[in-house]
């Protein structure tokens, strides 16, 4: 009862939005303006670090042109420490672990780039449940263009059914562009309602998803 299952990261397999806003506030701090309370930031969160960047100058006025240079400083303040306040979802290990026991192949589809992202994975002892993890650098596309998924999918063995697993608006179109159904973690960043989000089935705890997922195959659901 095998299938390809490709995780979103940030928001879906871990909580990063508190080193994440560490970092962004390090950087608005060597700028000379005030930082932004950790809820502004998550809603700031879902398109990767440089969009992250641009949204948090926005907020705080500061001219566009220095964009690249701040998202640098950012990626640099972040890479020193992402794992700091980072936390694994309850029930993700256990789970991943499932999985792997029921023959899937998982993989990591993350617009964080691959570096850290694969860091972070291996700090925090997830990397190796996975065949692929492919960054926003990894391809030449993001999410939610499909190219980026699908990259993913295409490094993972070819067994299965592919189904992607996300928390966020940016990862349900990523699934809907991919044509590939979604189940949405309820718990993450998302902004919008549960109803808003096209899903084949939503869960709020780990525990609950290996036995979602092998219902799944066993009734052949695999429209978006």
């Amino acid at each position: 009862m095998s299938a390809r299952v490709v995780f979103d990261l940030d928001g879906t397999l871990v909580d990063s939005v508190a080193d994440l806003t560490a970092a962004v506030n390090q950087m608005l701090t060597d700028e000379g303006v005030d930082p932004l309370p950790l809820a502004t930031v998550k809603r700031f969160v879902g398109n990767g670090l440089p969009k992250l960047v641009e949204r948090a100058m926005v907020h705080r006025g500061l001219p566009s042109q220095k964009h690249p240079e701040l998202s640098r400083a950012t990626l640099t303040h972040y890479n020193a420490a992402p794992t700091q306040r980072t936390t694994v979802y309850p029930g993700v290990t256990k789970a991943l672990s499932r999985l792997g026991n029921m023959g899937c192949a998982l993989g990591v589809c993350t617009n964080k780039p691959e570096a850290p992202a694969r860091h972070i994975l291996e700090a925090l002892e997830l990397l190796p449940h996975f065949d692929s993890v492919v960054g926003g650098d990894t391809v030449n596309k993001c999410k939610p263009d499909p190219e980026h998924l699908n990259a993913c999918f295409k490094a993972m063995p070819n067994i299965g059914p592919s189904i992607f697993v996300g928390d966020s608006e940016v990862d349900a179109e990523t699934a809907k562009r991919a044509d590939v159904p979604f189940l949405l973690f309820t718990e993450g960043y998302r902004k919008s309602s549960i109803a808003e989000l096209p899903h084949l089935l939503a869960f709020d705890h780990y525990a609950d998803m290996p036995d979602l997922l092998s219902q799944i195959i066993k009734d052949g659901k695999f429209n978006p």
